[in-house]
């Protein structure tokens, strides 16, 4: 008797976690990313073309990342004051 009760309470559980799991993938498949204006004097990155496979997606994704950390090394850093 207890070890089915401890088969039924497991099962219960699994499924609890499971219903969890399902509404958690549901809720971050549904969040949307806005398109963003560029920061001023980085280049304007061109979006990402819906046509296509997923090699060809996944090359314009690496050349954008490429153009904006080649953008963000050209911006000038500010320099801290020297002491005397």
């Amino acid at each position: 008797m207890r070890a089915v009760l401890g088969i039924l309470s497991l099962l219960l559980v699994v499924a609890v976690v499971g219903l969890l799991a399902k509404k958690q993938f549901a809720a971050v498949s549904d969040i949307k990313v806005p398109q963003t204006a560029p920061v001023a004097g980085t280049p304007a990155l061109p979006a990402i073309s819906a046509g296509g496979n997923a090699q060809q997606q996944s090359q314009q994704i690496q050349q954008q990342f490429k153009a904006a950390a080649e953008a963000s090394m050209q911006q000038a850093r500010p320099m801290p004051d020297e002491k005397p």
